[in-house]
């Protein structure tokens, strides 16, 4: 699963011309599945998003996490996350999960997440056309793949 974290003061998922989901103070993440995420990735990556320390304490050091400031979660699914630009201009899409695979992917690790943070997860829909805004704070943004644990 390869994921963009962004530290946000609030997002929202249009669809439609039509608010489908909003947080405020948070974090905002794209996801990118591949055939080869399973549960140790689902786990892995869940778990590093609930704990990951880039929210500012009272001395403005990140040092807080998402669920030591309550914030909300908002998950949006993106297979142009495995992209490949290695060819050509281009880019090639075969890494990305076919729906019927990344699907079941994706909803167990929107159950794993809400667990993890102990709320409901706010999302996208998976395969819409959606419009995506937010302010990101800082700009606080990371890359991750959990193929890749740096």
């Amino acid at each position: 699963m390869k994921a963009v974290i962004q530290r946000v003061i609030k997002a929202s998922v249009i669809i439609d011309h039509k608010i489908h989901s909003t947080i405020g103070n948070g974090l905002l993440v794209l996801v990118g599945i591949e055939d080869a995420d399973g549960q140790e990735d689902i786990e892995w990556l869940s778990g590093k998003l609930v704990n990951l320390r880039i929210f500012n304490d009272e001395n403005a050091v990140m040092n807080l996490s998402v669920r030591e400031i309550n914030g909300d979660i908002l998950i949006v699914s993106q297979f142009t996350l495995q992209a490949s630009t290695r060819k050509g201009n281009r880019p090639s899409y075969v890494r990305a999960s076919k729906p019927e695979i990344a699907i079941p992917v994706y909803e167990k690790f929107l159950e794993q997440l809400g667990r993890d943070l102990g709320k409901e997860i706010s999302t996208g829909v998976f395969g819409a056309d959606m419009k995506v805004e937010l302010i990101n704070d800082g700009p606080v943004t990371i890359l991750i793949d959990t193929k890749n644990k740096e």
